[in-house]
């Protein structure tokens, strides 16, 4: 067994989280996580990686919108209406190797987001019938769509696993430098290499990839400068050869469970890989 201890949404790609008590299931992963994200002037996403200032906005969903909050500027309003488009301009927006729609959220979005970041931008919705799907070598033969995440609906990490890390590193990193959906406590470290389903109430997630990681986990979270870089300590015993890059957390994907509510607390029963077997604690 194991439960769910933490679960966050990151409504704008890139930004600051938000920690729920629940959250409903769609699809595309957690409700409203990545439905936004910032764009430079080619329609190119911008995230940490290149504009660790993002961590610096902070969302907050109320009952009829998405509103933005960043130092020394007002909130930017944006209304969760059910048809984006409106007024607002589509367009072709790239993620990755990814092409898929976006709306654009209009000139007042994009000089706050320029101004938040100190760059030209724009802010950008995706479309209400999403038109990007996860890579299905490893999603599996049916379509999965998602929205603005890197590549998949939902990432899951395991807390022993980061206690694990933390106890080889000089400083401790906290969990949010992973920027996962889902937080499992109960499992020995890295139990979630080998899990292929996790049940958790109504929801069945199948486990499907390796998260590779990269210079967003050493992102101070609150003041967007660079810290800690848990890399060169994960590369000595996380590095993967079959994806040329370090380890941390595994990507999913909703099999059953849409519209249902996860909520921390609850319990899981995870189901290992044949080649994996069911570890116990030591």
């Amino acid at each position: 067994m194991a439960v769910i201890s933490g679960l966050f949404i990151y409504p704008l790609k890139s930004a600051r989280g938000i920690a729920l008590d629940e959250s409903r299931i769609t699809m595309s992963g957690l409700k409203w996580d990545r439905h936004w994200m910032a764009v430079d002037s080619a329609g190119r996403f911008l995230s940490q990686r290149t504009h660790p200032l993002l961590a610096r906005v902070v969302p907050e969903l109320t009952d009829d919108a998405l509103v933005l909050h960043a130092p020394d500027q007002s909130p930017l309003r944006l209304p969760l209406e059910s048809d984006p488009s409106g007024s607002h301009v589509q367009t072709s927006v790239q993620v990755w190797d990814d092409s898929c729609t976006g709306f654009d959220q209009g000139e007042p979005a994009a000089q706050w987001i320029s101004q938040a970041l100190g760059v030209p931008a724009r802010l950008m919705r995706a479309a209400p019938e999403l038109d990007r799907l996860a890579d299905a070598k490893y999603a599996g033969p049916y379509p999965v769509p998602i929205a603005f995440p890197d590549a998949f609906p939902l990432l899951v990490c395991n807390r022993a696993s980061l206690d694990g890390l933390n106890r080889l590193m000089p400083e401790v990193i906290p969990m949010e430098r992973f920027r996962p959906n889902i937080v499992l406590d109960g499992l020995p470290e890295f139990a979630e290499d080998g899990i292929d389903t996790l049940q958790a109430g109504e929801v069945t997630l199948r486990l499907v990839k390796p998260c590779t990681r990269c210079i967003i986990t050493s992102t101070d979270q609150h003041t967007g400068e660079r810290s800690t870089n848990p890399l060169p300590v994960l590369r000595t015993f996380r590095f993967s050869r079959e994806l040329l890059g370090v380890t941390f957390g595994e990507n999913a994907v909703v099999i059953s469970g849409v519209d249902a509510l996860l909520k921390v607390g609850i319990l899981c029963v995870p189901t290992f890989e044949p080649t994996s077997p069911a570890p116990t604690l030591a």
